[in-house]
């Protein structure tokens, strides 16, 4: 397993999954006040966006790009982002099936995409811009139902960032047929039968 900059950033991101979880489980006593905790958790969604966009960044520009890097990084983003909305339909801030449509979507292109790369085509499902629309509307849906309000600028984040969800959930649907669209030349072709 290599290790450099890259990877370590995406190592993080892994590791403040827990820490982003457990905010929300504390001890009442511990707590200074939901807001502090909504506030606390969108800073560290946040910063593992950033995280994301940076380590991809570095090991282009700095030539370490990796086959364990190219399978962590995926890997760390569906684990943070599936967490942050499980987590925000137990706490009522999001609909169930808009978590229901984006992990399951996440499973199903990352099976495609497997399957592509056994295949040696994984560039027939490679990131689109419908793709990058979906994630970017899902980030920012999921900061500001972190988020919920701002009280001190009287700002209500639930309506937005569910508005953001609903696009997101769309484009999610139509990036989700446009790979499987892209991949069903594939589903046609004859297989040679499998030896035992």
């Amino acid at each position: 397993m290599p290790w450099n900059i890259p990877i370590l950033l995406t190592w993080s991101r892994i590791l403040m999954i827990p820490l982003f979880t457990a905010l929300f489980y504390l001890p009442a006593s511990w707590r200074v006040g939901i807001q502090t905790v909504n506030t606390c958790a969108a800073a560290l969604f946040v910063l593992a966006a950033v995280t994301d966009w940076f380590d991809g960044y570095l090991a282009r520009k700095w030539k370490q790009t990796s086959d364990f890097g190219a399978f962590l990084d995926p890997v760390a983003d569906k684990l943070m982002v599936a967490v942050a909305l499980i987590l925000l339909v137990r706490l009522d801030r999001t609909w169930a099936i808009c978590a229901i449509i984006i992990i399951g979507r996440e499973i199903t292109i990352s099976a495609l995409r497997e399957w592509m790369a056994q295949l040696g085509k994984r560039n027939s499902v490679a990131v689109a811009t419908v793709g990058k629309f979906k994630t970017a509307a899902q980030m920012a849906a999921i900061t500001l139902l972190l988020l919920q309000s701002w009280p001190a600028l009287g700002l209500d984040f639930i309506w937005l960032g569910n508005t953001l969800m609903f696009v997101a959930c769309v484009l999610t649907l139509w990036s989700m047929f446009y790979y499987l669209k892209m991949a069903s030349r594939e589903f046609k072709q004859p297989r040679p039968p499998k030896t035992i």
